[in-house]
This record gives C-alpha cells, sequence and structure tokens, in this order.
C-alpha cells in the first residue's frame, strides 16, 4: 500500500516531468489502489492524451470509471481492447456487466477472458455468474451442428428489368460489375474485385430489386439475408451465423450477398451498449473487413430505409463506402416501370406516359399498387363478360386518383437528417431530390 508521503513524490515528480507517461500511470495507478478513483481518473486521462493506444493505460481509466460509480464510460472505453481479444477488458467487462444485471453477457465475457489467459479466473466471480445465469443459455444447442447456410438462389432478371435508375446501375456497374468482367485492368490500377455498397432511400423503390438485377447481371448466386435468419437466441450463435453466410459466399464466389434492412444488424453501437448485439456488429465488422478470410469476388450489397441509424464504422473505407441514394423513379423510369409490370397483363394501347404525369413521387411499390388496383377492377368485368377484359389508360387513371403515394412520409423524416447530420455530404442527393420537388 503506498503512503501518503509516497503519493505526494509521485505527483512531485510527475509535476517535474510532465510528459513522462511512466510517471503519469505510477500516480494513476498508485492513486487508484488507494481508493482516490477520481484523482486517478484525471492522471490516466492526462496520460492518454500523450499515449492515447497505450493498453494499460486504457485499462486503468475504465478500472477508474469502474470505481466512481461510471459502469457505461468504462464499457465505452474497453470496447476498442475487446475488439483486440484483450484478455483482462473482457473480465473487466464482465464485472461491469454484472453490475448492470446484463447476466447471459457477463458470463460470456468472462468464458472469453478464461479462454484468452487461464489465470484471470476467479472462482468467485465465476460462483456468481452461475447462480444468476443458470436459466441462461450460454452455448450453442445440442442439437445445433454443421455449418449454418441459406439459400443461395441464380436470378434470371438483370438490369434490363429495371425501370430507370440509370444512374444507381452505373455506380453499381463500376465498383462491382467491371472489376469482376476485367479483373487485369482493375488489377492494373490496385483495385480488388468485391466490395460493399449500401442502397438507401424511401420503401418499394426498387432496393431489393436492384440488388437481384445485380446478381443476374454477372450471372453470380444470391444470397438474401435478413435479421431473423442471422440472430439466435444462444451466446455466440448469431457470429458463429454470419460468420458462416460469409464463407458460404466465399466459396460460392462471384456472389452477392444482400442483406436488407441492414441497420436491424448494424445499428449503433451507442444505442447497444447493454446488450449482445455489438459482438454481432463486431463480428460483421471483420467479415467486412476481409481480414483474416479475402473477401474477392463476394460482392456485399446493402439495403436500408434508415442509414443514419447504421454504426457509423459501416461506412469506412472498405467496408459500405459507397452510399447510393436510390430515388422514387423520375417520369421517364415510370413509363418503363409501367410498361415492364403491364407486360404479360392484357392491355389495351395503354398511354404510360398519361399515366407517368400523374404519378409524380410514386414509388415503384406505388407503381404496382396502381396496376394492381386496376387490374382488380377489370377482373370483375371479364369475370362477368367470361373473357380478359383488357386494362386501359383510364383504369390506370382511375386507380392513381385512389392511390396515396408513401414515399412522402419518408422524406418528412429524411429531412432533418439531411439538414443536420450531413457529414461530408452524404445526404446531398436526398436535399437535391426535394429541391427538385419544391419541398424545401
Amino acid at each position: 500500500m503506498y503512503s501518503p508521503s509516497d503519493l505526494e513524490n509521485l505527483r512531485a515528480a510527475s509535476q517535474l516531468s510532465p510528459d513522462n507517461v511512466l510517471l503519469r500511470k505510477l500516480l494513476a495507478d498508485a492513486l487508484l489502489k488507494t481508493g482516490r478513483a477520481a484523482e486517478a481518473e484525471t492522471e490516466y486521462r492526462a496520460a492518454l492524451r500523450l499515449a492515447p493506444d497505450d493498453t494499460a493505460l486504457k485499462l486503468g481509466l475504465a478500472r477508474a470509471f469502474q470505481q466512481n460509480g461510471k459502469t457505461d464510460a468504462a464499457l465505452v472505453v474497453l470496447e476498442d481492447l475487446i475488439q483486440q481479444n484483450n484478455a483482462e477488458a473482457y473480465l473487466l467487462s464482465a464485472r461491469l456487466l454484472l453490475a448492470q444485471r446484463q447476466f447471459a453477457e457477463a458470463r460470456d465475457h468472462y468464458q472469453r477472458a478464461c479462454l484468452l489467459d487461464d489465470r484471470l479466473a476467479d472462482p468467485a466471480l465465476e460462483a456468481e455468474l452461475a447462480v444468476e445465469t443458470d436459466r441462461i443459455p450460454l452455448a450453442a444447442g445440442p442439437e445445433e451442428t454443421g455449418e449454418f447456410r441459406l439459400e443461395s438462389q441464380k436470378p434470371t432478371i438483370s438490369f434490363a428489368d429495371v425501370g430507370g435508375m440509370d444512374a444507381v446501375k452505373e455506380e453499381i456497374a463500376l465498383k462491382i460489375i467491371f472489376p469482376l468482367k476485367h479483373p487485369d485492368l482493375y488489377k492494373s490500377y490496385g483495385k480488388r474485385t468485391g466490395g460493399g455498397i449500401l442502397l438507401y432511400g424511401p420503401p418499394g423503390c426498387g432496393k431489393t430489386y436492384l440488388a437481384r438485377a445485380t446478381a443476374g447481371e454477372i450471372s453470380a448466386s444470391f444470397i438474401s439475408v435478413g435479421l431473423n435468419d442471422i440472430l439466435d437466441m444462444w451466446i455466440g450463435a448469431s457470429e458463429r451465423n454470419l460468420h458462416d453466410v460469409f464463407e458460404q459466399a466465399r466459396r460460392q464466389a462471384p456472389c452477392v450477398l444482400f442483406f436488407d434492412e441492414v441497420d436491424a444488424l448494424g445499428a449503433s453501437r451507442n444505442d447497444m451498449r447493454k446488450t449482445a448485439g455489438r459482438t454481432v456488429i463486431n463480428q460483421f465488422l471483420d467479415e467486412l473487413d476481409g481480414v483474416r478470410h479475402a473477401n474477392d469476388g463476394v460482392l456485399v450489397l446493402a439495403a436500408t430505409n434508415t442509414p443514419w441509424y447504421l454504426d457509423s464504422a459501416f461506412r469506412r473505407p472498405g467496408r459500405f463506402d459507397r452510399l447510393i441514394f436510390v430515388a422514387p423513379p423520375d417520369a421517364s423510369a415510370r413509363e418503363e416501370i409501367l410498361r415492364l409490370q403491364l407486360r404479360e397483363l392484357p392491355a389495351a394501347d395503354v398511354d404510360v406516359t398519361a399515366v407517368a404525369r400523374k404519378t409524380e413521387t410514386f414509388s415503384g411499390a406505388d407503381l404496382q399498387a396502381v396496376v394492381d388496383r386496376a387490374v382488380e377492377r377489370k377482373l370483375l368485368e371479364a369475370m362477368k363478360a367470361g373473357r380478359p377484359v383488357p386494362v386501359t389508360t383510364a383504369d390506370l387513371l382511375d386507380a392513381v386518383k385512389a392511390h396515396r403515394p408513401t414515399v412522402r412520409e419518408w422524406f418528412s423524416s429524411a429531412k432533418n437528417y439531411a439538414l443536420y447530420a450531413n457529414e461530408a455530404g452524404q445526404y446531398e442527393p436526398v436535399l437535391s431530390f426535394m429541391k427538385t420537388q419544391k419541398w424545401l
């Protein structure tokens, strides 16, 4: 134990040499051991300003936060160390999570700490965790064997089946399709095949359809991944499922791996400090980086209606570094979409230009709803006539009057993010669209 004079000597030495990281650490450690956690926190912070990547200082600051009752702050400090598989960070995190009654995650972190360094075993902590978690699933279920797999498809649609979106298709081609078709050319510029694109915009504008068409354009396998496909009640199983899906895509390369509503899997970690979802996000980032497993030929597409909820780490280079706004179709795109939707229906000489003019701000899904409504009306006539009755321009225009477009609500929410959280101009396309529509 340090005496008061020992502390004063360390403080004096630290003041004489304020840039000496070792002295500041010794003083901070001594203050922490003598129960003066607030002063220790100050010294650890000062030392970290001099050596921001020092692991021992980060652990010390986390312990000071723990003694000061700042549990959330301590967990944030430990996050980077846990990503580096630091055993002591896992152990301290287990204690903090237990204090917050996050029993399952606490035991998971304790087990990981012991696997990394068996000298960290703590019988007292182990006993406390065993009592609190005896009814919580802790590992993969006994029936779970073999690799987790999702259905893989070979889409028959291509960009020719996607109405409009020329600029979006061009960006996808540049990032994903051309590198596969011209690998030597891209290699000469130091570009590898693979990568990630995040499609965002109002619902019903064709993000999922576009992802399938991308796979069809290059005759690649297509794997669609949803939240319910990955998440599992067993600790560690969700991360394993995510890894297995990436492994499946790597074996089937070229393969388009599509994550629908990706914000559900990759929500900001700041919003889930107390949940096991953080470890799933870290696994997701690890798989995207392709450090341990090469992702050449794995084309990762993701779609979201709310990109502002996605953890910012997903938008770093090498991950979803291309953010593409999928806007409601313009007039020419609406004409093309209507032609595609009507091509296999009994239809008279429909004036799609006239219908397109009346459907400004309609999404692709809205246009499909209009066609469906017109078809339902003609079905009643066909049953009475005993033969197919063609859909006419008048039928479609009547259906337009009865349908309210769905995208306006999305833009009212997106407006605030585009105006006030527009880092690096990432939401500039949203503002441009709204200005064109005179909504700003």
